[in-house]
C-alpha cells in the first residue's frame, strides 16, 4: 500500500505504481529558480544547447534574495534573468517588489495539491504544506528541467509524525518542528519524505504547516508533506484555478515509520549556534542579543506578524538592541500595514523593511558582525549563515523573538492566563 509520495511520483512519471527506493523519470508541474541560484541554472541550459524551455507557463522566478541589487554582481544576476525572462517569453516573473519565493508561490496560486514541485533552493519543501511533492535541486539540475521538463527521482521512504496534544499558551508551529528536529538530528530523516499528521496539523492553519514543512530539509528530508484538507482546499481554491488531485498516505505502507510526537507539555524552544538540531527549551537559554530578525521563508508571514505585535505594542525594544522586521511578501507587508502592524513595529523601534529574504543567508540586508548574536525567525544558524562566522545565530518563532527584543536577551513571552 503506497504512501503519499510514493502516489504522487508514480502519476508523475505515467506508472501504475512506485516503490521506495524506485528511480523514476518524473514529470515536473512547477520549476523554480530565483535570482541567486538562477543565473548557474542559465548558464548551464546554454552550455547544453538549448534553444528553448519545455514550458514557459511552467516556470516561475522571483528575485529575493539580493533585491534590490546590493552589489554589481547582484545587479548582473538580475540582467543574466531579466534577459532569460524575455527571451524565452516566461509567464511568471517577479521582479524585486514581490516577495520571499517560498511564500508567494502558494499565494500566487502556482501550487496545488498532487503535483510535482522542483526548486532551484532547499527549502522548497515549503509547498509540501499544501500537498504536492516538493524539493529543492541544483541549479544544473533545474537548467534540465528548464529544457526537458522532467527529472529522475529516487522514490523516499517516508517518516510521518503523528503529531498529538493541545499547543500551550506561546507555543507555536516553530517550537514544533524545532523539537522534531532536535529529536531527530540533522539526518534523522536523510532522504525521506517527512508527512506531518495528527490532530495538533489538522487544527494548525495552512501557514503554521508552511513552517513545518519548510523545515524538514533540516533533518535531512527530501520534501515535507501535509494530506490536504478542507483546510488546503480553501486556500488553494481561492488563489488558483489549477486542476488538482489529493493524495494520502495508506497507514500499511511498507515504506512508512511513524513516529509519535506529543506537544502537550511543549514548552517554547531555541535551536542554538551552530546546528539546527542544538535545540533547547528557551528557559534554559539566557543569552544578550544585538539584533532580532524577524521574518523569512520560515516566519514572515502574516500570522507571524500578527504574533509579535501583541507583544510589542506600546512597548519599545531594548537599548542596545536592533530589530529587523521583514514581511515574506508584498500581500503579507500590505495587510500589515492595514492593520496597522507595522506602526506598532516602527514605533517600539523596529526597522522594517521591503519583502526579500532579508539576512537569512547572509548575504544582503542586515547581516551581522564579528561577535554579534542574531536571534532570527528563520531556519538555519550554521556558522556565517548570517554574516560573520564570529558570530552567533539562535532560531526561535516569531513570539520569542517579540519577547526577547524588548528584554534584549532571549526570553519567552509572559504567559496571560
Amino acid at each position: 500500500m503506497p504512501t503519499m509520495s510514493e502516489k504522487i511520483l508514480a502519476k508523475a512519471s505515467g506508472k501504475d505504481s512506485v516503490e521506495a527506493g524506485d528511480i523514476v523519470i518524473a514529470n515536473i508541474d512547477i520549476a523554480m529558480t530565483h535570482d541567486l541560484t538562477g543565473p548557474l541554472s542559465v548558464e548551464s541550459f546554454e552550455k547544453i544547447g538549448a534553444e528553448k524551455v519545455w514550458d514557459p507557463s511552467k516556470i516561475v522566478i522571483p528575485f529575493d534574495h539580493q533585491v534590490p541589487a546590493d552589489s554589481i554582481d547582484s545587479a548582473n544576476n538580475h540582467i543574466v534573468m531579466r534577459e532569460f525572462v524575455k527571451k524565452h517569453g516566461i509567464e511568471n516573473f517577479y521582479d524585486v517588489n514581490a516577495g520571499v519565493c517560498h511564500q508567494i508561490l502558494p499565494e500566487l496560486g502556482h501550487v496545488v495539491p498532487g503535483d510535482v514541485i522542483v526548486g532551484a533552493d532547499s527549502h522548497t519543501c515549503t509547498h509540501g504544506a499544501l500537498g504536492a511533492f516538493s524539493t529543492g535541486i541544483g541549479s544544473t539540475d533545474m537548467a534540465m528541467v528548464f529544457a526537458e521538463g522532467n527529472l529522475w527521482l529516487k522514490v523516499p521512504e517516508t517518516n510521518r509524525f503523528n503529531i498529538t496534544g493541545d499547543l500551550k499558551e506561546n507555543v507555536y508551529a516553530k517550537d514544533v518542528i524545532l523539537h522534531i528536529i532536535g529529536k531527530m538530528g540533522a539526518d534523522g530523516s536523510t532522504y525521506k519524505a517527512c508527512e506531518f499528521a495528527g490532530e495538533t496539523v489538522s487544527n494548525m492553519s495552512v501557514s503554521d504547516r508552511m513552517v513545518l514543512c519548510n523545515m524538514a530539509i533540516e533533518m535531512g528530508g527530501k520534501t515535507g508533506l501535509v494530506e490536504a484538507d478542507e483546510k488546503t482546499i480553501q486556500y488553494v481554491e481561492s488563489r488558483s484555478n489549477k486542476p488538482y488531485k489529493i493524495y494520502n498516505t495508506d497507514l500499511d505502507s511498507s515504506s512508512l515509520d511513524i513516529i509519535d510526537i506529543d506537544v502537550s507539555d511543549l514548552e517554547p524552544q531555541v535551536a542554538c549556534p551552530h546546528n539546527v538540531d542544538n535545540v533547547k527549551a528557551v528557559s534554559e537559554v539566557d543569552v544578550e542579543i544585538d539584533q532580532v530578525f524577524l521574518g523569512s521563508c520560515t516566519n514572515g508571514r502574516l500570522s507571524d506578524l500578527r504574533d509579535a505585535a501583541k507583544i510589542l505594542k506600546g512597548k519599545k525594544i531594548a537599548k542596545g538592541t536592533r530589530m529587523l522586521v521583514i514581511p515574506a511578501s508584498k500581500e503579507v507587508y500590505i495587510n500589515a500595514l492595514d492593520e496597522g502592524l507595522i506602526k506598532i513595529f516602527v514605533d517600539a523601534g523596529a526597522l522594517v523593511s521591503a519583502p526579500c529574504c532579508g539576512p537569512c543567508l547572509g548575504g544582503h540586508t542586515g547581516i551581522i558582525g564579528p561577535g554579534e548574536v542574531s536571534l532570527s525567525t528563520s531556519n538555519r544558524n550554521f556558522k556565517g549563515r548570517q554574516g560573520s562566522p564570529d558570530g552567533k545565530v539562535y532560531l526561535s518563532s516569531a513570539a520569542v523573538a517579540a519577547a526577547s527584543a524588548i528584554e534584549g536577551r532571549i526570553v519567552a513571552p509572559e504567559a496571560k492566563s
